[in-house]
């Protein structure tokens, strides 16, 4: 059993060790790993696409808090869904939707409990935190939130057709699938059209190209350059692609 972070609020802001703070006193001795902090800020779908990616990594029994959520406060649901034995607690937004409706088997839980004092800008510590650190003591989601049909907000299981994230290599993830594209196929952003490379190390240096990353998504990438500034890729920009 672990605890699994991925938000958007910066590693290097006070926010996630307010989470951790949390999870220390409500799971000690549960392992706090932290997926991503630097989700692409504000934007769900991105983040979406990019966590759908990365769950697979995510092994059963262990819980996931996901916070990318600009509605906070508002009147955007909490939920905790228990996806193909694993659960994910955050908002009701479409941030957890790709990865369940991809998902062999997904229950939703809305979340009805709130604590004595929890802060409107914060339900990440104060909201979503407890209860994460409740279920990763195996304990009953029963007592804090209600079985529902269904998310309210539904991204669906389609790809996206655009970059979601950057790295500071700056190599560039899209929200597509990689299995689905031939490798004879010409993926286009910020203008240029890139042919298919197995590894970096096959491109000549220098030359942008994409590639299959180690998260089965498609990636644009330079050999020894920044593909982003070369290209002038931002995260929300679309890419198309043919053969």
């Amino acid at each position: 059993m672990g605890i699994f972070l991925f938000t958007d609020f910066g590693a290097a802001d006070l926010y996630v060790g307010q989470l951790k703070a949390v999870f220390a006193h409500k799971a000690p001795g549960i392992p706090v790993v932290d997926l991503l902090h630097e989700a692409p800020a504000f934007n769900v779908r991105a983040s979406a696409h990019l966590l759908a990616a990365l769950a697979a990594k995510i092994p059963p029994g262990s819980v996931t808090l996901a916070v990318v959520d600009p509605g906070v406060g508002g009147p955007r649901a909490a939920v905790a869904v228990e996806i193909d034995r694993r659960w994910f607690v955050g908002p009701d937004n479409g941030l957890l939707s790709v990865l369940a409706a991809r998902a062999a088997t997904a229950a939703v839980w809305r979340i009805t409990w709130q604590p004595e004092h929890m802060s409107p800008s914060f339900h990440g510590r104060d909201l979503f935190a407890p209860v994460a650190a409740a279920l990763a003591r195996s304990e009953s989601p029963t007592g804090k939130a209600a079985r529902v049909g269904r998310l309210q907000v539904d991204l669906g299981a389609i790809d996206l057709a655009e970059i979601i994230y950057i790295d500071h290599y700056g190599n560039a993830f899209t929200g597509l699938r990689a299995h689905a594209l031939a490798r004879d196929t010409c993926v286009v952003a910020g203008g240029a059209a890139l042919e298919y490379a197995r590894v970096f190390s096959t491109a000549p240096a220098g030359r942008t190209f994409w590639y299959e990353n180690s998260l089965g998504l498609v990636e644009i990438a330079g050999n020894g350059c920044s593909a982003a500034a070369k290209l002038g890729l931002a995260v929300g920009q679309p890419v198309a692609y043919s053969v």
